[in-house]
């Protein structure tokens, strides 16, 4: 198997793809929808301002800001993404761009939302200091993570899976983690860096209401780009062992059925422009 060259080329691969795109708005962002009100309530959001929802995705975050009245901007590097965001939140601006090199004046934002953007980016300090440009000082930033492994969660059982079971041959190109960002310690130091201060962290208990215990194999593996670009690849027999995997600790962790909630919490991390 040919790996992908960069970590760039292949989140742009995985995410121009419809069919990836689609099922992360369908199954998988389900849990990112319960982070979407703590996004919007963190940076403030209300009739008056303008807000800028970078890696806006198929639109969820952007949806929450329209609602509270904030005049929304959307930017995704993703087509397939973008078209189902203009159909989804028709009220919003969406642009095709790159989050770490912004085509906005500085100061053009009052507030800006990151939702689960910050892994899928090559250089996210980059990203954070182009928000820092076209942010007015005293604006609010707000991005959100997945939790690492260290906490119970789908993500965990997946790539823990994947780890035991995956084929040795088949894996990522060098890239920001899936989880940097949650580290409170890492993530102030950056922000710090680029111009925030009073900077805090919260943890949303999102999760996934399933009646199939193989159900986040699935939504990892059609909906995602990392764990796709795991998945989809494995030789048939890796690929039964990682989900028979993935369903023996559903069933451990959440009992036996007929439907398990499972979780897949998020860090919420918030600062100000000074």
């Amino acid at each position: 198997m040919q790996e992908p060259d960069t970590f760039a080329a292949l989140e742009r691969r995985e995410w121009a793809d419809a069919r990836v795109a689609h099922s992360y708005a369908r199954v998988f962002a389900k849990a990112a929808d319960m982070v979407v009100p703590y996004l919007v309530k963190a940076v403030e959001a209300k009739p008056g301002i303008k807000a800028l929802d970078l890696c806006c995705g198929h639109g969820n975050v952007t949806s929450g800001l329209v609602k509270a009245g904030a005049q929304t901007t959307g930017l995704d590097f993703s087509p397939a993404m973008l078209d189902m965001a203009r159909v989804a939140v028709p009220e919003a601006r969406f642009v095709e761009g790159d989050a770490m090199a912004l085509d906005f004046d500085n100061e053009s934002f009052d507030a800006i939302t990151i939702g689960f953007g910050m892994p899928h980016v090559p250089d996210p300090p980059r990203v954070v200091a182009e928000a820092r440009r076209v942010l007015r000082s005293g604006g609010r930033l707000a991005f959100s993570v997945w939790c690492g492994p260290d906490v119970d969660t789908a993500l965990g059982y997946v790539f823990g899976a994947i780890g035991r079971y995956g084929a040795s041959d088949i894996a990522l190109p060098p890239g920001p983690g899936a989880n940097d960002y949650a580290d409170p310690v890492l993530a102030f130091a950056v922000l710090e860096a680029a111009g925030f201060a009073d900077c805090r962290q919260f943890t949303v208990a999102s999760g996934w209401q399933i009646s199939d215990p193989g159900a986040p194999y699935d939504f990892f593996r059609n909906g995602t780009a990392r764990g796709g670009a795991l998945l989809r690849p494995q030789p048939p027999e890796n690929a039964a062992a990682i989900r028979a995997a993935v369903i023996a600790k559903v069933l451990e962790k959440h009992g036996e059925g007929p439907s398990w909630n499972v979780p897949i919490p998020a860090v919420v991390t918030v600062a100000v422009a000074v």
